[in-house]
């Protein structure tokens, strides 16, 4: 019995184990759960750079060499051309590596001085991972992506939306209908409002290396003529503000501008108003100009289009980087004074 007990076992064991390899194309034609991310309730899509993670410049790693506990290095900063040295690997270029993919790069610079070098690199700092926020937030800048966050984590973490006193009340001096994420210069589906005063959790998206988060201002009296015009950006609201003098004071219209058809965009981002203008009828006095409110996109397009959702895009990707540089050069110092 005693003899016939340890045989008992193996065959169980190798029962389940024939078992579980049997069941495992079955497995894995269940789809994975949804990574969860604290703060968030809504179920996402894991951010690519949690999927693949690339070091870059200002990341800090360790370095060993198996069998060589002498050669262990700490603390080597990705220099800002992405190449990093460990012992007679010189000027390894790291950036956009992963770690086994930066580990075999060491290994091939220590192969002439070292025999099948085994390499092993552990990171102690991530520095290169990095969003910005701007606009009407606390505290406004580049922030570092340390671990996994949503948009909402990201706006507590930049002190909250900004407030001010208006009339003996506290008001709030944000523009949630005008604010924007930007992601790899495209312009994200996010609603503000419905997130942050509907706790709809579908809009608090994961943040990703790069982004760019501008909480607009609701204090401003601007509105924005871009696309294929003489001097493209924000122009201030007057009286008598309409299609075609917005288009005369920002230099007139480009040499590729298709000028018979002019977007203004008007509301939210989310769901925003479309209006066409027929500026060639508008100068041959078939039409009335149109007459602009704060915070319109005037757009003119570079190409025929027939509907407003034809040019839509270009439209709030043209306004998202004319924004964002325009908020920049207002409020951030040049490098260089002039003399």
């Amino acid at each position: 019995m005693q003899r016939a007990l340890p045989i008992l076992l193996l065959h169980a064991c190798t029962l389940v184990l024939l078992d579980g390899q049997s069941a495992a194309p079955e497995a894995a034609t269940t789809p994975a759960p949804a990574a969860s991310v604290s703060g968030n309730q809504a179920t996402t899509v894991p951010a690519s750079w949690r999927k693949r993670y690339e070091l870059g410049p200002g990341d800090v790693v360790n370095f060993s060499l198996y069998g060589h506990p002498q050669l262990n290095r700490l603390a080597f900063r990705i220099a800002p051309d992405g190449t990093v040295s460990y012992l007679q690997a010189e000027n390894i270029k790291v950036a956009g590596l992963s770690l086994d993919e930066a580990r075999l790069a060491i290994e091939k610079g220590l192969s002439t001085h070292f025999r099948s070098p085994r390499v092993i690199i552990t990171p102690q700092e991530v520095s290169s991972k990095r969003f910005t926020i701007l606009g009407k937030v606390g505290r406004k800048g580049v922030f570092t992506l340390e671990r996994p966050i949503t948009l909402l984590e990201a706006i507590a973490n930049a002190g909250g939306l900004e407030s001010g006193l208006f009339d003996y009340k506290i008001v709030e001096l944000a523009d949630l209908d005008h604010s924007f994420v930007s992601r790899h210069g495209q312009h994200l589906p996010v609603d503000f409002r419905r997130l942050l005063h509907e706790g709809d959790m579908k809009f608090n998206l994961e943040i990703e290396p790069e982004d760019f988060i501008y909480v607009a201002s609701n204090i401003t009296n601007d509105f924005y003529v871009l696309g294929a015009v003489g001097s493209p950006g924000i122009q201030g609201l007057t009286e008598d503000a309409s299609v075609v003098s917005a288009i005369t004071r920002r230099g007139g219209f480009g040499e590729r501008a298709w000028n018979s058809r002019v977007l203004v965009i008007r509301g939210s981002f989310a769901k925003p108003k479309t209006f066409i203008i027929d500026v060639q009828r508008v100068l041959a006095a078939k039409d009335k100009d149109f007459k602009l409110e704060p915070k319109d996109i005037v757009y003119v397009a570079d190409r025929p289009w027939i509907l407003a959702e034809d040019v839509l895009k270009d439209a709030l990707q043209a306004f998202t980087s004319s924004a964002a540089s325009n908020w920049i050069s207002q409020h951030l110092k040049p490098i260089v004074n002039p003399p």
